[in-house]
């Protein structure tokens, strides 16, 4: 009976590394992605949840909506070397950023950068999701709007 249950196993796990193995081998081979948007911007100050950008700065707003996939996997977000956040599922943070070109990465098994143009005044929406790796959830960031953000704003709880 022990042996049957054994073989039972073993025989799930290899259909499940067969599967997952299949959906890696049919996604692009490259690691790395780069995504480079000129987002469209929404008017200054239009959510109460976010506020307007500071003088002479650009507005950022970096979410997660709140799924059961992947929802214990948290991904940190930074430019070059530095940490601006982390996303965890049903949570978003603000950055005030200088105009100008910014990169924002995130990785795990694969690395994902969004490349974005940010102009003073404006306020700019990053949504981050989690898809399926090999061998932990792969984090991405995608540009998104107000009407998406607000949408699932009553959701959202800010970072810590």
């Amino acid at each position: 009976m022990r042996s049957k249950l054994h073989r039972s196993a073993l025989f799930v796990l290899l259909a499940f590394s067969g599967v997952a193995a299949a959906q890696d081998a049919a996604t692009a081979p490259a690691t790395e992605t780069v995504a480079t948007t000129t987002a469209t911007a929404a008017p200054a100050a239009t959510n109460s949840k976010v506020g307007a950008p500071q003088e002479g700065k650009g507005l950022i707003v970096f979410f997660r909506p709140s799924k059961f996939t992947g929802a214990a996997i948290g991904f940190k977000v930074r430019e070059g070397e530095t940490e601006l956040g982390k996303l965890r599922s049903g949570k978003y943070f603000v950055a005030n950023v200088e105009p100008g070109t910014h990169q924002y990465t995130v990785h795990s098994e694969a690395k994902d950068v969004l490349t974005m143009e940010v102009e003073a005044g404006e306020t700019y929406y990053v949504q981050g999701t989690i898809t399926m790796g090999f061998m932990a959830g792969r984090p991405n960031l995608s540009p998104s709007d107000q009407a998406t953000f607000d949408g699932m704003a009553d959701k959202l709880k800010l970072a810590e």
